[in-house]
């Protein structure tokens, strides 16, 4: 039995870090996405770090990206910025990309 329970724990151990490993990814590739959209918007500086942590904290609201695309459309809407859904989506994933081979990098 020993070897099934130490097979069990070493399987938990990886399933815990993938898990983790995609939460930081995910996280970071929001990020990255919420810096490039501030760059749409004309932000820089601090203003474009902070709204890459509200697009981080509004992926905290409902499961998918819905909430992330909802923000950034009315946030580019009130600056009459129009960005194909395609755009977006092709960024976010792209930035999502990246972070996940600049965390397993790390």
């Amino acid at each position: 039995m020993t070897t099934f329970d130490d097979r069990e724990r070493m399987e938990e151990t990886r399933f815990k870090h993938d898990q983790e490993l995609t939460f930081k990814a995910r996280n970071r590739g929001n990020r990255m996405f919420g810096l490039w959209v501030a760059e749409q918007l004309g932000l820089s500086g601090e203003a474009a770090d902070g709204y890459a942590k509200e697009v981080v904290a509004v992926d905290f609201k409902a499961p998918g990206d819905k909430d992330i695309f909802a923000k950034v459309r009315t946030d580019l809407a009130a600056k009459s910025i129009d960005l194909s859904d395609h755009l977006m989506e092709k960024h976010l994933t792209e930035y999502r990309e990246v972070a996940l081979q600049q965390i397993k990098a790390e």
